[in-house]
């Protein structure tokens, strides 16, 4: 991932870059089971080109669901991969699944 996106390894460093961010954060929650893994790679380009292009208007941040329970708690995340708007600590907007590029644009755009 592009090093626009910010790798959150537990929830404390979730909710750290969470609280740096000062605007919308786009929060990528992955899996690492295998079930998971082939639709959360393909997640990953996509989810890495937008942060280039929404740079300077929105943080992204990456989480292993596994290793960041508290989050996908507190934002009903189910399944991976799952996109989350995130602004002023509550979530805006959820887009679960493989979307592409153009699929989360559109997301952005009707939010932000």
């Amino acid at each position: 991932m592009a090093r626009r996106v910010h790798q959150a390894r537990e929830n404390e460093e979730f909710s750290f870059i969470l609280n740096l961010a000062g605007g919308p954060v786009l929060a990528y929650f992955f899996g690492t089971w295998p079930k998971a893994v082939d639709a959360c790679r393909a997640m990953d380009a996509v989810v890495s080109g937008v942060a280039d292009e929404y740079a300077g208007r929105l943080t992204v941040v990456k989480a292993d669901m596994a290793r960041c329970p508290e989050p996908v708690r507190r934002y009903g995340v189910t399944g991976a991969p799952t996109v989350v708007l995130i602004e002023d600590g509550e979530a805006t907007g959820f887009e679960a699944g493989v979307v592409d590029r153009s699929v989360l644009k559109e997301f952005l755009d009707a939010r932000l």
